[in-house]
């Protein structure tokens, strides 16, 4: 399944939403700050509502340290979606990308992206909301003096 950057399509909202971790003594992890870039399948009639979370490191530019998969809806929707128990497992919830190379540190970004981040319900609507957006079903938002309002949904 091809996956496209958020970025590419939304980029402003991608910087300015994007979600970073600071660590200072994380256990197998270096002192760092850490950016968490979001993909979405690309594939037409697709509706997986999953992403695709690069992990990168301000003090490593352009390496990819972890790649986690990360499914935010119900096991149900997934076993109904995949129609195979074992692969809808894989995708309920954060996993390490089985596809993709992973760093040393992977294991450990992992555990931050668990344990931080999507502590956060704030973070886990924004990513399905980025995802209704990137696949041209959401609705588009935006602050009117301090209130929100409904626009239309995207072509």
């Amino acid at each position: 399944m091809p996956m496209t950057p958020f970025y590419t399509r939304f980029r402003d909202l991608a910087f300015r939403e994007m979600r970073s971790a600071t660590t200072q003594g994380w256990e197998n992890l270096p002192d760092g700050e850490y950016g968490f870039l979001e993909l979405y399948c690309d594939e037409k009639g697709c509706d997986c509502r999953r992403v695709i979370i690069d992990v990168i490191a301000e003090n490593a530019p352009g390496k990819i340290l972890a790649v986690i998969n990360y499914g935010w809806e119900d096991q149900a929707f997934y076993d109904r979606w995949m129609r195979d128990p074992q692969l809808a497992k894989e995708c309920k919830g954060p996993v390490l990308d089985v596809l993709n190379p992973q760093s040393q540190y992977a294991p450990a970004l992992l555990r931050l992206f668990e344990t931080v981040l999507l502590q956060d319900e704030a973070y886990v609507r924004r990513l399905a909301r980025h995802y209704e957006l990137f696949k041209g079903k959401g609705i588009v938002r935006e602050a009117v003096k301090g209130k929100k309002v409904r626009r239309h949904r995207r072509p």
